[in-house]
């Protein structure tokens, strides 16, 4: 798949997304405000995150797929993972945010004696319709996520998920305050802290992965040891060391030594140099970077 190709697919999914997540904003709000439901309210505010993260792939995204140009010698790949940087902290913030407001309502029960209302069934009908939207459209993202080798649609299709996690929460408390009767109205506020620790726990991994990639932390070890079984594997080469990587968005980057034989003629190594990238690219990917620093070695 061209990257042009690539980029329209990216667009596709993330519009559909977009789509939902705004018919659901609508539908939450007026749900949690004439239903009087604290957890619909954040399950809505939740939604509002999930569209704008929508937003900023769309234009994040259109950025990342430009080429090479004088003033990006390696792409512009790390604007795809800034953008999925941005989104682990709207989830953060959206976490932290629900958090706090359950917290004071239970606060505000339990040692202030303050009288909570009971929710509407509004709240916990646009609770189920969120959960089945939201999982649909969860399955369709992550799978063209990975399909079109796309950390940041991977990274959205959490945030979907987050979401219907959020409603799986909401729809519990919401409907043990209505069933179970007045004593139980606090299962509201708590389903908004419980979801709010879903949420947060994503965000944290979300946030950790691409906070990493933009300080150019090396790739784990074991794909680095791939890449030196792959180099090695060539009868020509006699050693591989100080090896270095680093992930540009989607794509990674390598450098290393690598040490031949001296006796090699030139066209010799050069051909070997070729045939490695070739066989890493195949590994990793065409646009993968790749700098080798040939050292001779007397047998």
């Amino acid at each position: 798949m061209n990257e042009r190709t690539r980029e329209k697919e990216i667009y596709r999914v993330t519009v559909i997304g977009g789509f939902a997540n705004a018919v659901l904003v609508i539908f939450k709000f007026v749900a949690g405000i004439l239903a009087n439901s604290a957890a619909m309210f954040a399950d809505a505010v939740h939604s509002l995150s999930d569209f704008i993260t929508d937003v900023i792939v769309l234009v994040f995204v259109k950025i990342s797929n430009r080429p090479k140009d004088k003033s990006h010698d390696y792409g512009h790949g790390k604007f795809e993972t800034l953008a999925t940087l941005i989104i682990g902290i709207a989830l953060l913030s959206v976490g932290v945010m629900i958090f706090y407001n359950g917290a004071v309502e239970i606060y505000g029960n339990v040692w202030l004696g303050e009288r909570l209302e009971s929710p509407g069934m509004l709240a916990f009908w646009a609770a189920v319709v969120s959960i089945l939207i939201k999982e649909i459209v969860y399955q369709y993202t992550v799978r063209k996520g990975k399909k079109l080798n796309s950390q940041v649609v991977v990274a959205n299709a959490w945030h979907h998920r987050s979401d219907a996690l959020s409603s799986v929460g909401t729809a519990l408390g919401i409907g043990g305050a209505i069933f179970l009767g007045e004593k139980w109205r606090i299962l509201d506020p708590i389903a908004a802290v419980v979801v709010s620790v879903f949420i947060l726990s994503m965000a944290t991994k979300l946030f950790i992965r691409s906070l990493n990639e933009l300080l150019e932390k090396s790739l784990p070890d074991e794909v680095e040891n791939e890449i030196v079984a792959i180099t090695e594997s060539f009868a020509m080469v006699k050693n591989v060391h100080d090896i270095r990587t680093r992930g540009i968005g989607n794509n990674i980057a390598i450098e290393m030594h690598v040490l031949m034989d001296g006796s090699l003629t030139l066209k010799e190594t050069h051909d070997t140099t070729e045939a490695i990238e070739e066989k890493l690219r195949e590994k990793f990917g065409g646009n993968t970077h790749i700098a080798i620093h040939v050292e001779p070695v007397e047998e």
